[in-house]
Parts: structure tokens; sequence; C-alpha cells
């Protein structure tokens, strides 16, 4: 990026905070100084610094910036600047002044000499420099490196003594903002300036000019000693696992023993398995097994992959305190002998502040945790044990909480309170627990308070009385209440508030999600007549679209202060912005793009360029950098082929600048403009060049583009640029379909057949090769396979259900079963037989024990289904078979249907599905478990006859159930019949139906309860954006005429997952406007069945919501930029695809 770019980018950051301005005294005292003058600065650079910063503050300002000749001044000011500022000394004074003054005052100026004392830094020899002006310069430096890390490619050349020391500090200050290729890059630069400053030897490769004047370095150098540790700090979290072997024995010990490894590999982000365990192998070195034990407080990230022996009391503490980190690790090698009763209170105390965020080495503990919670719990259950339990309370098993006295579990709650995690099981116990027998009326607020941090196992009818307005008064109680209820909880809670208030009241005092449950009904009873009354508010996409288009009717629709409301803005409110406010809506809009949709970028893009078509004709073929600078991001991805095509080669270094920072997930994923914008900056890049003289910085400069390029393309490229593209590529959120085989061929042929990589290039590489679940299926069984496959699975966007299995298979298999008391040799291996599921083992699969047989599950004990069943329950996917033997294990261990309580179906979950229909008619289904339990995938009859179990137990009568019933029940309203049905309230309806979960109900039962939502809310062609959007799959039992008579803009607010379910022959009735209307989301998820029946017109129309597009023109203009083959090659990269539609349209 350039100057001008950096110092807006910060100096808007500046403006975000909500700093104010520098007062005129203090840019006189830095631009004018005295001191300034002494340090040789010339008059025409006092007579520009002055007004250059004016003019870029003024830039940041929406509206201000729009003038060209204005921008032509600016640009030609920061050229002078740039070119004359660098070689003088005076920045560093400017620097001081700065320094000198509060943050707060002092930010927009540091924002304007950032990009300067960066460049500066990385041109400038630094021998020029004394000590204090370099470390000025650093300074000044380091917010570019903070917000635009990508920065950190374009390290200086050379760097001597304490000035690449004081470099380094700066860049470990800012290593968390980095990616980790770009904390690879600082790594390597380090290394280089540590060979060549202190043992005069280069790393660089001829024709380097320094690889001419120094030796090149010995692979046998012993270079990483206790001072080069330093100088790296958390960046050797990139070192090769060979790199360690560079490190002296002594030194690395000391390292080791002032605890600096620790801090180093602390601070760093998760150091893959293979240079973890190298490092650990390399310490071990330095002592006998039983001295190493006494320093196990000293491995930090390390411990996770000790192997270790007994300990004792003591020296367990040490190492369980070092576990916190281990988020991803699995190792199940952790282990301590069994306690006396006096030393388990010792060790719980320590155990219970570790491993609160793990995963899966969280599970691996949990059986030592749990023996050791069961055997302090044999002898106490009184206040002091419980609360020197800690964390590890939620360890107790609901029997055992159900057996504590109320009081010693309410000081627990009250002490710990937010800081445990409870299963559902556990919550229904607790509260029980703690209220005992008391009926829902007689729950007092001073309950509600008691229990606020298990207020997701409360009774939904206790918080719909009247003590529910007693903790309206404390926000903060309300909120922590509010964010762990389920829909049910929180529709009874305003029930209960709504008997006392009006909505007006509500909409004012209600945090986050009690606020979203709010219905449109009761919404438009609030007399919301301001924006100010809704803008700092968080709300649901229906309740923004009904306000968004209450804003537009009362002419309020300011965009800059939208918010969340944004969600809720159609084309129509776009398409009527002003001409003159198409810029400023533009900038405002996607100044919050969490809540701009593709269907309003593609909307606001459209209306941009056509203003500016407006504003002068071939706009974009005579764009200047400034005026591309002024078109947000987010909305330039939108550009139509043709017309990316048309910016002029003169744009490209801006045009380059903002694609760096692009982030690709606005934009649809088989958008046109994807391949476009690729080739343009490609072509940017290469400017008359060959491909092949392509640097890793130009690379670097593509940001997310990168993942766009296409293997052929970087097939042409050097040897060092292809690796390390495809090292970036690999933790690629999207790469495209067409790319997948040449790029994992690509990767055989650089780095060699993946079965004889070494743990360290599959950690790096592993992605690319899971793209493919054939080339995955050949991934060798090695030993150190399990431990990087979840290290990538930490930081995969998708994980595919082959990494799910595989994972399953490298865990429960007797040989990896063996190798976790130790593991043995390198190479692969049979990978054994399965073994039995036991507790271990089903805690650390979690949702992967979906993958156990029947027969396997049949293995299984019943104290390990007892103690497992809710981690069992919670998975949604088992088949038949499976529940077969699952219910029946819940039998054993719960006695006959007719005997379980509601807790016991509660902790059953998933798992319940399993039991015939005449044993689901007699469970004990709570209202309060049918939310968690919806996602199950019931079957007609299984929801019928659990609607029926339900009915009986809660006592519900049809024609009798309010709001908060009907949205508890979930998706098991699709259980009612049809005369039940046409018994609902409709009211009740109307203000349940927005949170009730997408149904899955038959195609009777949807028809049925549309006629009830025709009843609520009218005829389908007068359905409103809101509505729709809060109908979700009940739209899909509209008949043909109702669907076809929808307002395409509602099209863009239907449910994503509803789509699939839209009849096929109410898609037929749409109209090219209605389909087109659907947005990229929508119209991704239709199904190849229901694209078969759409006519040609039809489907150009879906292909066009899918891509984000527009039609092409009838004879696009000619391009002035002279784009070469390398565009033309991406134009056909769009034409493909369009000639395989078309030739499937007419075999038709």
């Amino acid at each position: 990026m350039g100057f001008q770019d950096i110092a807006k980018k910060l100096m808007m950051k500046c403006q975000s905070k909500g700093f104010p301005l520098p007062q005129m005294t203090l840019l006189k005292s830095v631009f004018n100084s005295s001191d300034l003058i002494a340090a040789d600065r010339t008059a025409e650079q006092s007579s520009t610094l002055l007004p250059t910063f004016l003019q870029v503050l003024t830039s940041i300002t929406p509206g201000k910036n729009n003038d060209p000749n204005n921008q032509l001044n600016l640009m030609n000011t920061v050229d002078k600047i740039t070119n004359k500022m660098l070689n003088c000394s005076h920045l560093s004074f400017m620097i001081q002044k700065i320094k000198n003054s509060s943050e707060s005052s002092s930010c927009f100026l540091r924002a304007f000499v950032a990009p300067l004392s960066w460049t500066a830094l990385i041109t400038q020899e630094d021998n020029n420099l004394d000590p204090d002006s370099y470390d000025a310069l650093l300074w000044a430096a380091k917010p570019v490196l903070v917000d635009v890390p990508s920065e950190t490619m374009k390290l200086p050349t050379k760097v001597e003594g304490q000035n690449m020391k004081n470099m380094m500090n700066m860049l470990q200050e800012v290593y968390k903002t980095m990616t980790d290729i770009q904390r690879t890059q600082v790594l390597k630069w380090a290394k280089e300036q540590i060979m060549e400053n202190y043992f005069n030897c280069t790393l660089r490769p001829p024709p380097d000019p320094q690889s001419v004047l120094m030796y090149h370095c010995k692979p046998s150098l012993q270079w990483l000693d206790l001072e080069s540790l330093s100088i790296m700090g958390p960046y050797i979290s990139q070192l090769m696992p060979e790199d360690v072997d560079s490190c002296p024995k002594q030194k690395l010990c000391e390292f080791f023993l002032s605890a600096q490894l620790r801090s180093s590999v602390g601070e760093a982000a998760e150091m893959g398995p293979s240079l973890s365990k190298k490092f650990l192998q390399r310490i071990q070195e330095c002592f006998s097994e039983n001295e190493f034990q006494h320093h196990v407080d000293k491995l930090g990230p390390l411990a996770c992959y000790y192997d270790a022996p007994d300990l004792t009391p003591d020296l367990s503490q040490r190492l369980l305190s070092q576990l916190n980190d281990c988020n991803h690790t699995l190792n199940p090698m952790v282990c301590l002998p069994l306690f006396k009763l006096s030393e388990v209170f010792y060790i719980l105390k320590k155990i219970t502040a570790v491993c609160v965020s793990c995963s899966s080495l969280f599970r691996f503990h949990m059986k030592l945790k749990k023996r050791l919670v069961n055997c302090m719990m044999s002898n106490s259950s009184d206040a002091k044990a419980l609360l020197s339990l800690g964390n590890s309370v939620t360890l107790l098993s609901p029997e055992q909480l159900s057996a504590l006295p109320a009081t010693n579990l309410s000081n627990v709650l009250q002490s710990l309170g937010l800081n445990l995690r409870w299963t559902t099981g556990q919550l229904l116990t607790i509260v029980r627990n703690q209220l005992g027998d008391k009926k829902c009326d007689e729950v007092s607020g001073k309950d509600l308070l008691a229990l606020q941090s298990v207020a997701a196992g409360l009774p939904s009818c206790a918080l719909k009385n009247d003590k529910v307005e007693e903790i309206l008064t404390d926000k903060e109680v309300l909120k922590n209440m509010s964010q762990q209820m389920r829909k049910g909880q929180l529709k009874a809670m305003l029930q209960g508030l709504l008997g006392k208030m009006n909505p007006s009241e509500l909409v004012q005092k209600l945090p986050g999600p009690l606020l979203r449950s709010i219905s449109l009904n009761n919404l438009d009873k609030a007399n919301i007549t301001s924006l100010d009354q809704v803008q700092n508010k968080t709300w649901s996409r229906s309740q923004a679209a009904y306000l968004a288009k209450k804003m537009f009717n009362l002419k309020q629709l300011h965009f800059q202060k939208l918010n969340s409301v944004l969600q809720g803005v159609t084309c129509e409110m776009i398409d009527n912005v002003s001409d003159s406010s198409v810029m400023e809506m533009a900038q405002a809009i996607t100044k919050t793009p969490q809540w701009l949709s593709k269907v309003q970028a593609r909307c606001a893009a459209q209306k941009l360029l056509l203003t500016l078509e407006k504003m002068r004709p071939n706009y974009l073929k005579t764009i200047t950098e400034q005026e591309l600078d002024a078109i947000p991001t987010t909305l330039l991805l939108y550009l139509p082929p043709w017309n990316v095509k048309d910016l002029p080669d003169s744009v490209c270094r801006a045009f380059l600048d903002k694609m760096q920072m692009a982030n690709l997930s606005s934009l649809p994923l088989h958008a046109p403009s994807r391949p476009a914008i690729t080739q343009r900056a490609l072509l940017c890049l290469t400017n008359g060049k060959n491909l092949s003289e392509l640097t890793i910085a130009d690379m670097s400069g593509l940001g997310q583009l990168l993942c766009e390029v296409k293997p052929s393309q970087i097939q042409l490229m050097a040897p060092d640029v292809i690796k390390f593209s495809l090292q970036t590529m690999a933790f690629c959120s999207h790469i495209p379909q067409l790319h997948k085989h040449d790029l994992i061929q690509m990767v055989n042929q650089t780095f060699g057949n993946p079965s004889d990589w070494p743990e360290k290039t599959m950690e790096s590489l592993g992605p690319l090769l899971l793209l493919d679940d054939n080339t995955a299926s050949f991934l060798p069984n090695k030993p150190w396979m399990k431990d990087v496959l979840v290290f990538l699975k930490s930081r995969l966007h998708l994980t595919s259900d082959f990494l799910q299995k595989k994972l399953f298979d490298l865990t429960t298999t007797a040989s990896n079963a063996a190798r976790r008391k130790r593991e043995t040799g390198n190479g692969g291996g049979s990978s054994g037989n399965v073994i039995d599921p036991s507790e271990k083992l089903i805690e650390e699969l979690g949702m992967n024990n979906v993958y156990w047989t029947a027969p396997k599950l049949e293995m299984m004990s019943n104290s390990t289904f007892l103690a497992t069943v809710e981690t069992l329950g919670a998975i949604p996917g088992y088949s038949a078979d499976q529940l077969h033997v699952l219910s029946n294990k819940g039998v054993q261990a719960f006695g006959p249907v007719t005997q379980m309580t509601d807790r016991d179906v509660a902790r059953l979950g998933c798992i319940t599905r399993g039991f015939s229909n005449s044993d689901l008619e007699k469970l004990p289904f709570s209202l309060d478990i049918l939310e968690g339990i919806a996602h199950c995938g019931w079957n007609d009859s299984q929801m019928a006859s659990v609607w029926k179990s339900a009915a009986k137990y809660n006592n519900l009568t049809v024609p009798r159930m309010r709001a908060a019933e009907m949205v508890a029940l979930n998706r098991f309203i699709c259980g009612l019949n049809s005369s039940e049905i046409s018994q609902l309230s409709v009211d009740a309806f109307k203000d349940a139906v927005g949170s009730i979960d997408a149904l899955q109900c038959s195609r009777n039962i949807k028809k049925l309860l549309k006629n009830l939502t025709v009843s609520a809310f009218g005829n389908p062609s007068t359905w409103t954006e809101a509505q729709v959007s809060d109908l979700h799959s009940i739209i899909t039992g509209l008949d043909v005429a109702e669907m076809a008579s929808l307002k395409p803009s509602v099209f863009s607010f239907l449910t994503e997952s509803c789509i699939p379910h839209i009849p096929p022959e109410n898609l037929v009735a749409l109209s090219v406007a209605q389909l087109e209307a659907l947005g990229p989301d929508n119209a991704a998820m239709l199904t190849a069945g229901q694209r078969a029946v759409l006519s040609r017109d039809q489907l150009a129309a879906v292909e066009r919501a899918a891509t984000g597009s527009a039609a092409p023109p009838q004879n696009p203009p000619q391009s002035d930029s002279g784009a070469s083959a390398l565009m033309g090659e991406g134009v056909c990269i769009l034409v493909k695809p369009l000639l395989f539609l078309i030739m499937g349209i007419v075999l038709l």
C-alpha cells in the first residue's frame, strides 16, 4: 500500500476511536518547529508538510474527497513528500514532538508519519541514523505493522548491531497481528540478519549482492545460540525442526532453565507438533529423567507432548499448571498415581484452573480429574470441599449433584457462577436441588437472581411470573441470564414482562437476546419514530427489515447510523439514494461489513457505478488512482468482468493496494469478477514482465486473491515463489473447484509424494491434500499423523466427513491406542483393530462417536454409557442400528421408559429417537427439553408421538397454548394433527413464529401451517421482507399461485435452509425477476432437481443470482488498456461454465 492509503487507513482508525482532531497549535509545533529548521529542512518541505497533512485528513471525511483537482494536488504533493522527506533526519524531530503529546491529540499525527517512517526504515541505510533516530522511526512506524501486517513482507535488506535487535523487538510486539506466512518471512529475515551480523556468512543465494561479499553459511553452523533465541522471541515457533539441531546443547539448556523458552513459546501462536516434540526431545537431553521432572513448570505448551511418568503431588501440580494452552493437541500420556485424600485437595485446587478452554486435551484429562473428584467427594461434600474443586465441580455427575446439600451447592454457584459450563442434565438437577418442590408461581425474584449462572436450566413457566420484573432493573443480571437461555425461555420471560410493561419500554431496556425475541407484532406497538431509538442495538434480520422500512418511510434512513438495521435495507432503498449521496452511502455501509449482505453489496455497487458513469461517461476507463481509492473495496469486487478489464494501467498501484486488503468472503464463490479481478491483478504485477519474474513479495501483495490464481499460472513462476504460493494457499478459505486437482498435482511435483513427507511438511501443506478425499485417503498411518490432523483441524475453515472419520480411525485403532503409552517407530503400518468404546475414548471423540458400529456400541459397559450419555446424546446422525443399541443401553441405565424422569430424557438427548413410537408417548418430555432435541432428525410419526407425550406431561391444550409454549415445542409443532392446528391461536402464533426454528414437517402439515400464517399475516402477495424472514420454511407450504404472488424484494429474505424444500412446480411459476432476487446464498441452495425444471431464461436468472453478476452489455466496448493474453485466459474461465450450462439445457 502507498503512503496515502496507509495514512488514511490509520487516520480512520483514530476517527473510529473517537479521538479529537489535533489543535492547530500542536500542528504548528510539529510541522513548523525551529528545531526542524535547524535540522536543514528546505523551504519547500516547510510549505508542503502541513497542507498535505490537512489534505489527507480531509480525504477521510465522506463527501469531501470527490473533487478530482484536489485529489490530483494531493497525489502530486504526496509524491514530493515521499521522495524528499525520507532522506531528511528531521523526521525524527517531528516524531519526538508527537511522542511528547497525549495519545488522543497525537493519534492523527502519528498516523501521518507512520508510513513515512516505515518507508524510511526499509529504504535508508541504517548506519546513516543514530540509535535515537532509529528508535524514533520504529516507534512511529509500529501502527503500520499493526494495521497493515502485510508490510512485514518488505523488511530492510540489512540492519546492523543494536538496530537489528530493536527492529526485532518491535516485530515481536506486532507478532499477533500477522499470519503464519508473514511470521515465517520475519523468521527468515531474522535468520539472515543473525548470520550476517554475528557469523559473517550469508544464506542468500546468488546473484544476491550480499552473497558475493560473504561466504555462504555451512549447514553445520551452530547459529541458534542464546542471543539468537532471545532476538527471535515468539518467532521461534516458525523454526523448522532441523533448526533446533543448530542450537548448542548448553545454550538451549540455559535458555530453558531461565524460563525464556516458556515465555517465548507462550507468546507465540500454537506451535506445530513436530517442532514442539523436537524442542522437548533436545531439552530432555539436558537432564536425567528424575532431574527433568523438577523443571516441568518451565515447559509451557511443550507440556502437551510430555510423556510423564508417575509424579509426586507437587510435581503433578507444576505440570498441570502448564496445560492451559493445549487447546488442540491430543496427548493421553500425562498420568498421575493414586493419591491419598490429603493430597487430592492440594492437586485439585491446581487442576481446576487449567484446560478451561481446552477441547481434545481437556477430554484426555477428564478421566483423571473425575477420579480425583470422586475420591474427594466420597469422604466429604461440605461447602469447603466443593469450593476446593473449583471448575472441576462440573465433573460431578447429576446423581452426585442431586445428593449435595442445597446450601453447599448454592455457595458454589455464588462463588464460581458464570465460569462454569454445565451439561443439560446437570443444569436441570441443580435447579431441582435449589428450588426443591417449589411450583413455578412460587419462584421469587431472589431465586432467579441466585440461579442466574444456571438460567438455562430454569423451567420456562417460572420466567412468566410477576417476579421477573424484579430483575429488570439489574441489566448485568438480565444480560447474563438471557445469553444462556433457549428461545422458549426468552419468549416466556418476554410474556411475563409484557404483562407489566409496554413494548416501547421493553425495547429501551432489554439486552440483546431478549430484544431479538420481540415479535414483529410487538415491535410494531413500540412507538418507534426515530432512528436514534434503535441505532445502537443488535437486531435480528426480520426486525432490521421492519425497522429499515419504517425509517425509509419516515425519511430517516441515514446509512451512517444504521449499524445492525443495515441487514434490513432492500435494493429498492439503495436505488432511491440521490446521486449526490451515493458515494457517502457506499462508504457508510461498507464500514459495517458484518451487517452487509451480498445482495446489498451488489445493488450498492451497481448504483455507484451507474452514478459515476452519469458523472463522466467511460468513468472506469479514465479513472484516476484517487477516484479508484474512493470506491470502497467491498463494492469494487462487484465490478463486472468487462469493467475490470477497462481499468487503465495507471491505477494499478491503487488497485493492488485495495486488493491486498480485500475480504473475498463478501463476494459469491462463483462470481465472474473473482477470476477477472485476479487476472487484472496479475497483469498489474507483471507490468509487461513474465510470470517467472514475480517475487514472493509480489504474490504476498495479492492478499486473498492468491487463492484464486490458477495452478497453470503458478507453475510458470520461480521455484521459491511456487513453494511460497502453495504454502500460503494451504490455508485459503476457498479454492475454486476447477483448480483443486491441478493444485494437488503441483504439490506432489513440488514437495514429493505425501507418503514420504516429514511431519513439518504435513503441518504446512496438509490442508491442500484434504481438498480431495481420494488423495487424503492415502495418507499414511504414521505415529504422528493424528497429532498433525488435530492440529490442522483447528485451523481449517471447514472439516470434511473424511477428516472426521480419519481421526476416528486413528483414535480407535489398537495400534494407535497402544501408542498412547509411548510412540514407537517412525514408519507407517496397519491400522490395527478397532478397540471397544471406553469412557476416555468417548469423551475424546465427541461428535465423532457417530462412527462407532452398532456391534462396537453393544460392547460398551453400562457404567461407561452412564458416564458418557450426554456426549453420546448430543449426536444427531446415528443410524437405526446404532439407535437401537443406544436406546437399549438407556433402558439398562435408567430403567423402563415408564420409570424415566424428565432429567433422564434430557440426558439421553438424540438417543430417544431410538425408542418406538409407543415408547415415545410414554416418555416424560418436558417442554424445556424439546428445543434441545429438535435437531435430532425426527420423522413425522415420531414428532406426533413426542407431541402427544409433551401435551400430556405438560398439561397442554391446543387452544390455550400461548407463544412461549409454541416456541418451546419448536419443530415438534409438526406433530399436531390437522384438527389441532386449526385450533391454534392466530395471535399467539403470530407472536411465536419468528422464534421457531425451520420446521421439517410433512407437506400436508406445512400447508395447514401456511393457512394459519395467512390468517395471521394476510395474503402472501402482501407479505413484507420482515415477515418472510420470520416465516422460515413455512414458505415451502405455499401453493404455486401464492409463491408466484410474492414480491421480488422478499426473495433474498427467504431462509437459506428452506430453499431446497420449495416444490419444483412452485419454482417454475416464478418470474425471472423473482429468481434473480434470490441472491447468491439462496440461489446456491437450489438442488439439481429444482434446476432441472427451470427454463433457459430462468436458469440464466438463477445463475446471475448465484454469481451476483449482471447481464453483459450487447456489445461490450473494447478496452484501451491493452489487456494481454493473460487477461484473455481469465475471460475463458468465465465462458467455459456458461458453455457447459448451455449444453446441459440443450440436452434436456
